[in-house]
């Protein structure tokens, strides 16, 4: 099997572990395609004593780390207001610490093998996770729509994110009533199910509700490779069902992170 056949499925993840750590799917798949570049320029440098998903986001890693910094000084004078709050909000979070947690909670890797991807021990990688989750946490608060037509998935949401600090504004079974709640409640984040009770779509509610007013979205599905094909506009925020709890948290918080309407809790 070649090099590109045995890191072809697990790009996808990568795309939205990148998009998560930099809140863009623009500026996340920016970097996937660097990291790509370079294992074709040079494929012998590829790490072929591990697991190729594990290769694959090692040099995503190295990529990363050698660039984003930089680029972030260089660009501050052209930002946008969302990416000026970004900046800042990342200037009080070590970078570490949100890689840590994304790489454990979201993608799943062990504390080793994350603390093998990003240069730190097991021990170090739990205590930057912890931290990562207090510091965002306390940067953020917002209203959140729930679009889920399980009940008890509802409930389990409604539980996290009361849980976090945010208030639910309403959860919805149906496109239409997301959308009329939607424009009812004005919330500052959706959590979006795509397969809704009367058989109508989360992901046409969303489009409806972004037509009016910009919030920052994370759709959950049992079937991501469905929405992360690369031929069309991807999700920046998703999980996978079946969840766990510490991965709907860490998604809410890097959702939260890069968005403007979100304001600091109080100290």
């Amino acid at each position: 099997m070649s090099l590109g056949q045995q890191i072809a499925p697990h790009l996808p993840f990568l795309r939205r572990y990148a998009r998560a750590l930099t809140g863009s799917q623009a500026e996340g798949d920016r970097y996937v395609r660097a990291a790509l570049e370079a294992i074709v320029a040079a494929p012998e440098e590829f790490p072929r004593d591990i697991e190729p998903r594990l290769g694959l986001y090692r040099t995503f890693q190295a990529i990363w780390q050698s660039t984003h910094l930089e680029e972030s000084d260089a660009g501050v004078e052209e930002a946008t207001e969302s990416e000026a709050i970004a900046r800042k909000r990342l200037a009080r979070l070590a970078p570490l610490s949100r890689q840590a947690l994304l790489l454990t909670a979201m993608e799943s890797f062990s504390v080793e093998d994350a603390g093998f991807l990003i240069g730190e021990s097991p021990d170090q990688v739990s205590t930057l996770v912890s931290q990562a989750i207090s510091e965002i946490e306390s940067q953020t608060r917002t209203r959140v729509l729930i679009i889920e037509d399980e009940p008890l998935i509802a409930l389990d949401l409604e539980t996290i994110v009361r849980d976090m600090g945010h208030e639910v504004c309403g959860v919805a079974v149906t496109r239409d009533e997301a959308v009329a709640l939607a424009m009812e409640e004005r919330p500052g984040l959706v959590l979006a199910d795509i397969q809704l009770a009367d058989d109508s779509s989360g992901i046409d509610a969303v489009k409806d509700i972004l037509a009016e007013f910009d919030v920052p979205v994370i759709f959950i599905t049992a079937f991501p490779e469905r929405l992360l094909t690369g031929e069309r506009p991807e999700p920046t925020f998703l999980i996978t069902k079946p969840f766990q709890r510490e991965t709907v948290k860490t998604t809410i918080a890097q959702a939260l992170f890069f968005d403007q309407a979100t304001v600091p809790a109080a100290a």
